[in-house]
């Protein structure tokens, strides 16, 4: 339960992190499944589904920032499970009623969309009362870890499990996992003295502190642009590979699971290997290094070709990729939490986490206009170039204190 140096209190946040990280990559893709083999939705409505539950939970999440900011963070997140399993548990008993709605998944994608981004800011926030700041690189790269090992691990085994005990099965456990999640939770010991605020209404200007702060701020406002282009531009590539893979170049199911899932193994020995480095290195070298590098393999997806070739193609790139990824995200998260204050972590990550998705749903948007316009090749292509100019906003100072 306890990493060296990190403490119980970190040991069960940590658990908690890890039971519904499992169980939200076990149920990957599960609600698009359910549309598709449940209520035998079309494209354009799985898309919809997609799009509107990203857009609609990022917007509701605008006030939830300074709602958790000013609270204990401890009842926050043990709510916020609470509300994901809640929401999570109506799937399976509507399908078993006859009762399950194309409007059900949708509100439902909506309301854990939302409950996720307060849980997560609660956690920075939690983690940084825990862990001992030279410590919270090896904090952060243990998250890290854990969610590219339940990204390796959790699709294939919640596709299985469709395979062999139905569509809803995967939402069950997902459902559950959030219930252990919050046990774990409850069993972290944290004095938190009440938040303290200039009013009790929250004000219009309240919704957009954690904005102002992060673009105030001359080394976050660097990374914040750079995070939420980079992830933009990778994310908004994925749906155009699927088509390119399995479509124009005959790429069995089995095998493009293999190109993107085999790579995960980069991003926990990345990790891993992030703290080591950092403190024999320094962590801004080894961020800029880092940053550099994961921009310049977007572009090499845009060259693949039929065959076992083109196979190991997509597993080198994105094993590159992802290893680098493993090594920057602990460094940039850890350095994110030391430089926000205690009393705007809650806000700041908020806002953070708000930008990424919007900028994600608005990048594979165009992206997807862009392919039709011309071939998912070339607009993969764009993206992998325009990729290449993201590590011009990496700050010139991010220097952290890390211990191995």
């Amino acid at each position: 339960m306890s990493e060296r140096g990190l403490g119980r209190q970190f040991g069960w946040l940590w658990t908690s992190y890890a039971v519904s990280t499992v169980g939200t990559w076990f149920a990957f893709d599960a609600f698009p499944l359910i549309a598709i083999l449940v209520l035998h939705s079309g494209p354009g409505q799985v898309s919809l589904l997609a799009a509107i539950g990203l857009a609609v939970g990022a917007v509701v999440a605008i006030p939830l920032g300074p709602w958790v900011e000013f609270r204990r963070k401890i009842p926050v997140m043990i709510g916020m499970d609470l509300v994901r399993f809640v929401a999570l548990a109506t799937i399976p008993l509507a399908y078993w009623l006859g009762r399950l709605s194309f409007l059900q998944l949708v509100v439902v994608s909506v309301v854990v969309g939302a409950a996720d981004n307060a849980f997560t800011a609660a956690t920075g926030a939690v983690m940084k009362a825990v862990v001992p700041r030279s410590r919270l690189v090896v904090a952060t790269g243990r998250f890290e870890s854990t969610t590219w090992t339940a990204t390796m691990i959790g699709p294939p085994l919640g596709g299985a499990s469709i395979g062999l005990f139905g569509p809803v099965v995967t939402v069950v456990v997902d459902a559950v996992s959030y219930l252990l999640s919050a046990l774990s939770v409850r069993a972290i010991r944290l004095r938190e003295s009440p938040p303290v605020r200039r009013t009790e209404r929250l004000r219009p200007a309240d919704l957009l502190d954690g904005w102002r702060y992060i673009l105030e701020h001359p080394s976050l406002r660097l990374l914040f642009f750079n995070g939420v282009l980079t992830s933009g531009l990778i994310m908004a590539t994925a749906p155009l590979l699927a088509v390119l893979m399995l479509g124009e170049l005959g790429f069995a199911p089995w095998q493009y699971a293999l190109a993107f899932g085999l790579p995960c193994i980069g991003g926990l020995i990345g990790s891993r290997l992030s703290a080591p480095l950092a403190a024999r290195f320094g962590s801004h070298r080894v961020l800029m290094v880092t940053g550099w590098l994961r921009a310049f393999w977007l572009l090499g997806l845009a060259f693949v070709q039929p065959g076992v070739v083109g196979l190991l193609t997509v597993i080198l790139v994105e094993l590159g990729l992802i290893t680098c990824m493993g090594i920057f995200m602990p460094l940039f998260a850890a350095y994110r939490l030391t430089e926000t204050p205690d009393d705007r972590v809650a806000r700041t990550l908020s806002a953070w986490s708000i930008s990424s998705k919007a900028v994600i749903a608005l990048m594979t948007a165009l992206w997807g206009v862009l392919a039709a316009a011309t071939t998912p090749r070339i607009a993969v292509a764009a993206a992998g170039t325009l990729i290449l100019a993201t590590p011009l906003l990496l700050p010139r100072r991010t220097q952290i204190t890390v211990d191995r």
